[in-house]
């Protein structure tokens, strides 16, 4: 039986009516991220007087079950006294974000860590497992709500590109 593309678009877009919202959701909702953040590199340089760190070679960053990999990361930071707070980290090179059940990179990575997101820009791929894919420009992990969100647009474009995926469908059930 053939169907228009017309028919089967309305078909997706009905099926993703029904699933429930917490289906859509990111598995990384929920991750501890008041968690320390640990940090292993060939090389760290501080530069305390601009407030950041430049972490090189074959970084990996741990915070929790969240763990980054990057070429290089740059770290800024606030000082409060004897305190020092991170503010955001931002990846470049070979980035990858992974958590127990997902996996994206990317070639450009941002960690807001006060408001908890993590973009990644430059031929993005998100894998959910179980050969559920997504490709991109631009992805946005919330991760306190688990809210994803993705975009075409390479950085600095107005329009253009298309979100590319595969959701696969479980089999049925006898």
């Amino acid at each position: 039986m053939k169907f228009s593309s017309a028919i089967i678009a309305v078909m997706l877009l009905s099926a993703s009516v029904v699933v429930p919202a917490s289906a859509q959701k990111s598995a990384l909702a929920g991750l501890d991220t008041d968690q320390p953040i640990d940090f292993d590199a060939a090389r760290i340089e501080v530069q305390d007087t601009a407030k950041q760190a430049v972490l090189s070679g074959a970084v990996v960053i741990r915070q929790g079950r969240l763990t980054l990999f990057a070429d290089r990361v740059r770290v800024l930071y606030a000082q409060e006294g004897a305190n020092t707070a991170m503010q955001r980290l931002d990846a470049r090179g070979n980035v990858r974000v992974e958590s127990p059940s997902e996996k994206a990179s990317g070639t450009n990575g941002t960690y807001d860590v006060a408001s908890r997101l993590i973009t990644l820009t430059g031929d993005v791929l998100l894998d959910r497992g179980g050969g559920n894919i997504a490709r991109g420009q631009r992805l946005v992990l919330n991760l306190v709500t688990g809210m994803t969100s993705f975009d075409a647009r390479a950085p600095g474009q107005a329009s253009g590109g298309r979100v590319t995926g595969r959701f696969v469908v479980p089999p049925k059930k006898p």
